[in-house]
């Protein structure tokens, strides 16, 4: 698949300031900050001392500050959380979104058409740089929310047409909001409000070994995420569903089997390439791929693996 242009107006930015700000988010973030290089990043989660997420955020070392780039709604809340624990500490958090208009361009070929607009894509996962694409100064991270090739662009927001009307000069096919929604559910991307909440632990998504660190030291909920890891014991885990049905289950829809209600649809979409499928949550001991559910809905659903893949299953 060549590469997507998908516009994020629900993605935004904190940065966090100050000459405690390494030190001070490292024991408040999952990820290992204090590690991060300027123009380092990681993938990180900040949790509630119960070990639920509040939030799922790409950190970025910008040198100056620290940039948490995550979703808009979550912004204020996050915010709120963290500066409770600012104390004797020379941190300062500010939502500066409105500075920074989203761009993502995933697919094949992302890498080399970013390098044809003259701008150098970072090297390492979670990396970031500057870039001057379209005389507009941007920021350049490699991240992604779908699966493969992937690079994230924060533009300012006087100069986002002309960046847009760049890329897609250079071959980038825009994209709607419903295709990126199919795109990361394809993906298993969990997002906030449907697959990620304070009811959630960082295992139960499937993010414990991509957004959480081993090698650090405390953090808020690490006791409970060491906790789980340790056991092993989790009650529901996130899975891929294919259903047999053409209307779409509502999110919060519940799955069933002989013994009742055994788990719940979180998000929905028909695929050009694998019919209808969905993201879900399921018993653990149910969450082998080929278990068959029932939608309360109508319909059943078959759990697969995520990411979701062609060898997996045949034509819908």
């Amino acid at each position: 698949m060549s590469s997507r242009l998908f516009q994020l107006p629900s993605r935004g930015v904190i940065t966090v300031r100050g000459d405690d700000r390494q030190r001070w988010l490292d024991g408040m973030l999952t990820c290992n900050v204090k590690k991060l290089a300027p123009g380092g990043g990681a993938h990180g989660l900040l949790l509630t001392p119960q070990g639920r997420i509040v939030g799922e955020m790409h950190v970025l070392n910008r040198g100056d500050a620290i940039w948490l780039e995550t979703e808009s709604a979550a912004i204020a809340g996050v915010i709120a959380r963290l500066e409770k624990f600012v104390i004797a500490d020379d941190v300062t958090l500010r939502d500066e979104s409105a500075s920074w208009a989203r761009i993502a361009v995933e697919g094949d070929g992302a890498v080399d058409l970013i390098t044809g607009l003259g701008a150098q894509a970072p090297a390492n996962d979670h990396a970031a740089n500057d870039a001057q694409i379209a005389g507009a100064a941007c920021v350049l991270a490699r991240f992604g929310f779908t699966h493969g090739e992937a690079l994230q662009l924060f533009a300012p927001r006087a100069d986002v047409a002309a960046v847009v009307a760049a890329l897609i000069g250079a071959g980038a096919a825009l994209a709607s909001d419903a295709d990126f929604e199919l795109a990361r559910i394809e993906a298993g991307t969990p997002w906030l409000a449907r697959e990620l909440d304070e009811s959630v632990l960082p295992a139960e998504v499937r993010l414990d070994g991509l957004a959480v660190a081993v090698d650090k030291g405390c953090y808020t909920g690490q006791e409970v995420v060491a906790r789980m890891r340790s056991r092993g014991r989790l009650s529901h885990l996130l899975v891929g569903l294919r259903l047999t049905t053409r209307a779409l289950p509502a999110p919060r829809s519940a799955l069933t089997n002989d013994r009742g209600e055994v788990g719940s649809v979180t998000s929905a979409a028909h695929s050009p390439r694998f019919g209808a499928i969905a993201l879900g949550f399921v018993q653990a001991p149910l969450a082998e791929p080929g278990t068959k559910l029932a939608l309360a809905s109508g319909g059943e659903a078959e759990v697969v693996a995520l990411p979701f893949a062609v060898r997996q299953f045949g034509p819908a």
